[in-house]
């Protein structure tokens, strides 16, 4: 047989079960047709690369992003950062930036809720610097902000105005009425305000920007998770991806979802998502998932616990509960749907496995719901053993392992959780030593320099836990010391079998994707150097030489090299 790639003297990863090491493999009509050892090319026609010991894994498959939501934020100002120690200089530093841009229709700015020493902003302290046009604060890890009495009006949001899920998504309130302190998802409608004026023309530039960065950094199959309230901006992005992959300017697979956060969009939601599933169905672009909210973040006190935390002595809360999260899953196996959650705290996981375990219960072998939680940041010793009992993929974010998401301190964790929970965060070594499936991810919403969706930054803390001045990362970002516990570090092959296998097993593209085996579709990368033996600190630098996809170098926007 005649093959149209063949390559030998290469060290070959193949993340395939117990045959992970190969020396030589064939490709022919994008597929592996040969894969083992250079005896093995005898049986085949064709010219042969000699890769001179060169490296070589499958492409990387990244199980949590925000494509549309990165599109969105690529032309939303995200606001101008505000160093203070309290909030009178807080106010006093934006009141100065905004009369250096007088007559400005809106302003933004950005704030860590920390600096302002346990005081709160309100929107009589923002009307009294811009009390006729719109001004809003993002809290720095994007998940609150604070806003005048003009972008409340515009939002038609009063003292009358419910809450979407009281002790989460919430309009702050002082004597029952509205402070202008907004949390969770009630922030997005403010958030993506003016999205609807982005154009096609604009989309297609940021998607091209990251198709680019994607190829370069050897990641070709993503989970793209959608936007919180804003499922019309992120139906418009997939439009212009069908569009683009119909005229071949898409290589990177994605697998999409449609989004919820509130328990009454339930069944809505899944309408929605058969749509989807229907209308975005081409050769990279498919959509059979739902994303589902469960709770916060923990540095704001929203996600969701079994202990309560530290400082203030509350659980918070999850969007939905288990009788609300059964009848979603028994809805999702009978369309042969899957499930994707956020799920950061300890709470809003059970939540999950609990439901899991009730529905695969009572519908047996018939269960065929494929239900991934991400973040698991924190989880309880009871829940560990349950994900790969209940066969429940486990999504860590690894860049975040260094302890120090939006700048967060260990003493931080230390006064949020206590020091027991605040020394065992992010545990995905325990989960993976349970023989549960777990995956990697970047988890970023901003394209921006794309530094935090390097998938060698993920490898390097997720081996590492720590952030020194030999990892390729925003300076801002550094640790002085590994993030604990030493035991949860990865090794570099499970690194890799989470970007690999697991994601493909994740996304439900086994058969073809996220292995280097015969018969699968022809996608890897080539590296100078052997990553498994690669210096753990400064991993984040190394780039693949070479991406194949389908057999085919490639180059950005699905032009050859």
């Amino acid at each position: 047989m005649k093959a149209d790639l063949m390559i030998k003297n290469a060290k070959i990863f193949t993340s395939a079960g117990d045959k992970k090491e190969a020396y030589a493999l064939a490709v022919k009509a994008g597929k592996f047709i040969y894969v083992g050892d250079e005896d093995g090319l005898l049986g085949f026609d064709g010219e042969i690369t000699d890769l001179g010991g060169s490296f070589i894994m499958p492409s990387i498959i990244d199980s949590h992003v925000h494509v549309t939501l990165s599109v969105a934020l690529e032309y939303v100002d995200m606001g101008i950062p505000i160093e203070c120690n309290n909030k009178k200089e807080a106010l006093c530093n934006i009141s100065e930036a905004i009369k250096k841009d007088p007559g400005a229709k809106q302003y933004r700015f950005m704030i860590e809720r920390k600096s302002l020493q346990g005081e709160d902003i309100t929107k009589e302290d923002l009307d009294m610097i811009c009390p006729d046009n719109e001004l809003l604060i993002f809290e720095e890890e994007g998940h609150s902000i604070w806003v005048n009495s003009s972008l409340l009006s515009k939002f038609h949001i009063t003292d009358d105005t419910p809450d979407p899920k009281p002790g989460l998504s919430y309009y702050v309130r002082k004597d029952g009425h509205i402070t202008g302190n907004i949390f969770e998802s009630a922030i997005m409608p403010f958030i993506l305000d003016g999205t609807e004026d982005i154009t096609d023309e604009q989309i297609d530039r940021a998607l091209e920007r990251w198709i680019d960065n994607s190829v370069k950094n050897g990641v070709t199959c993503v989970f793209d998770a959608g936007i919180p309230s804003g499922n019309e901006f992120h139906e418009r992005v997939y439009k212009r991806l069908r569009e683009m992959d119909r005229q071949g300017k898409l290589p990177i697979y994605i697998d999409g979802c449609y989004l919820i956060w509130q328990p009454d969009k339930a069944k809505e939601g899944i309408e929605q998502l058969k749509r989807f599933n229907g209308e975005f169905q081409t050769e990279h672009l498919k959509v059979h998932t739902l994303k589902v909210f469960m709770d916060g973040t923990l540095k704001i006190g929203t996600a969701a616990l079994v202990t309560p935390y530290k400082d203030t002595d509350k659980l918070g809360t999850t969007y939905f509960n288990t009788e609300q999260l059964v009848e979603i899953l028994k809805e999702l196996n009978r369309e042969g749907f899957d499930l994707h959650l956020h799920t950061v705290g300890e709470g809003a996981s059970r939540v999950v496995l609990d439901s899991v375990e009730r529905v695969k219960g009572e519908l047996g072998d018939s269960y065929r719901v494929k239900v991934t939680c991400a973040h698991l940041e924190i989880q309880d010793d009871n829940d560990i053993s349950r994900f790969v009992k209940l066969g429940v993929f486990a999504n860590f974010t690894p860049w975040w392992h260094a302890g120090n998401t939006a700048d967060i301190p260990l003493d931080t964790w230390l006064e949020l959780l206590g020091e027991k929970r605040a020394n065992s965060m992010y545990r995905c070594k325990t989960l993976w030593d349970t023989g549960a499936l777990v995956t990697w991810s970047s988890d970023e919403i901003y394209y921006s320099d794309f530094m935090s969706w390097n998938p060698y930054l993920g490898m390097e803390v997720g081996m590492t836990r720590h952030i020194t001045e030999k990892t390729k990362a925003d300076e801002w970002n550094r640790t002085t010391e590994a993030f604990p516990p030493d035991s949860e570090r990865m090794s570099i092959e499970e690194m890799l079998l989470g970007y690999t296998i697991n994601g493909a097993l994740q996304l439900g593209i086994e058969n073809c994707k996220g292995s280097i085996e015969v018969g699968k579709d022809a996608d890897f990368l080539v590296f100078d150097k052997n990553l498994l033996t690669a210096v753990k600190e400064g991993f984040s630098h190394n780039l693949p030489r070479d991406v194949f996809i389908r057999g085919e170098k490639v180059k950005g926007t699905s032009k050859k090299s």
